[in-house]
């Protein structure tokens, strides 16, 4: 096991990265198709289903918060894709069996780093429901109810700007932990405090690239989520392959850990 002061370096990368990171994982997704589509149309009809209930049952606010939430969740759902994107690397064709079970993953910090997401993600939840019933005296039981007070009202105005905010911040503090880490606890056999703290290192040397990529992956979720997570068939994979390139770019080898 690789010694805990024994922290990789961290590169400088332009911002032109997160664009050449994006084309790297279009051309990996289409070096083996099958299995990363396939990986994404599982993810997709799981959302979709889960929305649906939701919304079913007239839950459209936490339709619309959970799914906002998905982004903390999300780094540890692509770990199938950091390891094929570890097999093209050297050169190897992964397969569907070796995505959806990743044997380096199944260790104790990358459990650690999962549950911390989690409850990272259920706080979310909390202040989300707290947001709504500040902004709100009522329940809004239908999903046209819902929609109505959102986009009609002041105070849904308030509720979706000030929601904004405070989401915003949130996602953004988990993004500066898990950009980096979650692919590393992959790659190597480190502890989770150090690959968090070599993610906060990479978000702090290359500030203005990652906020670009931050904004590039939101975009592409909302986009997903847009179109009842169809688009997911191809934009999880896609941004799970591009992750791990921004990773490799990011940081250093083995033999430059210091």
């Amino acid at each position: 096991m690789e010694q805990a002061f024994a922290l990789p370096s961290v590169r400088a990368v332009g911002m032109d990265a997160p664009f050449r990171w994006l084309a790297g994982g279009w051309s990996d997704l289409w070096r083996a198709p099958l299995p990363h589509l396939i990986y994404g149309a599982a993810l997709a009809a799981i959302s979709l289903w889960l929305s649906y209930a939701l919304v079913a049952s007239n839950a459209a606010f936490w339709a619309l918060s959970l799914s906002c939430g998905f982004v903390f969740l999300a780094p540890m759902l692509a770990m199938g894709l950091y390891e094929s994107g570890r097999a093209l690397e050297h050169g190897e064709t992964p397969t569907l069996a070796q995505m959806l079970f990743v044997r380096g993953a199944l260790r104790q910090d990358v459990a650690y780093l999962g549950l911390a997401l989690t409850l990272i993600y259920l706080l979310w939840g909390r202040i989300a429901q707290i947001v709504y019933g500040l902004s709100t005296y009522r329940l809004h039981r239908t999903v046209d109810e819902f929609v109505d007070f959102a986009l009609n009202t002041a105070d849904g105005h308030s509720m979706l700007i000030s929601g904004a905010i405070v989401g915003g911040i949130v996602a953004f503090f988990t993004y500066c932990l898990v950009v980096v880490s979650a692919p590393m606890l992959l790659d190597r056999r480190v502890n989770v405090f150090a690959a968090t703290f070599t993610s906060l290192r990479a978000v702090s040397r290359n500030f203005a690239p990652l906020l670009l990529w931050a904004f590039i992956i939101a975009a592409f979720v909302l986009a997903g989520a847009a179109t009842w997570f169809v688009a997911f068939v191809v934009v999880f994979p896609w941004l799970g392959l591009a992750s791990w390139r921004a990773y490799r770019d990011m940081v250093g080898t083995k033999a430059e850990a210091r």
